[in-house]
């Protein structure tokens, strides 16, 4: 199994639902954290509980539906770590189910592919070169199962334009020690998911560290974190 001790991670969405899952998870692991969220008071908790376990934790704050902020974010998260190892794109926002769907307005499109499509896209950019030279990195941008629920375009589409990025650029990673992939969580009870999803937001552990663990060079597919639940 790869060994990810002081292995700097960039983690956006850390607060809750499944960010805070995968930050404890690679606390565990020995990594050194870099816990993304809107609010400073947001990972405030968090931190101070993966502190007190020895956890190298550095919050910080950025609001990525603003452009600037996220390279900001990408630029202070370097100058952290000197350097980052695994970036974990799981922040999110979903707009609210709209029954008339054909009256979906531009900036519900714009919101969601800012936050669940640009943003992400950014810090890989901003990331992957440093990776390469250094001939190892891990990319896990997370994704969505959603199908044939147009009133929930925005953010399906948003995150189908994620999904191409990925499988447009696995061939440019291969054989760099870098492996970037996709995670589809699953349908989970978490703020994004609701309170009638049929999954339990624990259930993404083990397989949401699958994508993170791999020592092959596989690169431009899809992790189903419900296909390794215990």
């Amino acid at each position: 199994m790869l060994n990810l001790k002081n292995k700097w991670v960039l983690l956006t969405g850390a607060s809750r639902g499944i960010g805070r899952q995968v930050a404890t998870a690679l606390a565990q692991k020995g990594c050194r954290l870099i816990l993304h969220s809107r609010s400073l008071r947001h990972t405030e908790t968090l931190a101070l509980e993966l502190q007190r376990l020895g956890t190298d934790v550095h919050p910080i704050e950025a609001e990525l539906s603003d452009q600037k902020q996220v390279l900001l974010l990408a630029k202070e998260a370097q100058r952290i770590s000197g350097g980052i190892d695994i970036l974990y794109n799981n922040a999110a926002v979903m707009i609210p189910y709209h029954e008339d769907f054909y009256a979906l307005s531009k900036d519900e499109f714009d919101l969601n592919f800012q936050v669940n499509t640009i943003a992400p896209i950014t810090l890989c950019n901003s990331a992957i070169p440093g990776m390469i030279q250094r001939r190892f990195g891990r990319i896990v941008n997370v994704t969505s199962g959603i199908r044939n629920q147009p009133q929930l375009m925005p953010y399906a589409a948003s995150k189908a334009a994620l999904d191409k990025y990925v499988f447009d650029m696995a061939s440019s990673l291969k054989g760099t020690g870098v492996i970037m992939n996709l995670l589809d969580p699953g349908w989970l009870r978490t703020d994004l998911g609701g309170p009638h999803a049929p999954n339990p937001v624990e259930s993404v552990l083990p397989g949401a560290l699958v994508p993170v663990l791999l020592e092959e060079d596989t690169c431009g597919n899809i992790f189903r974190a419900q296909d390794y639940r215990r």
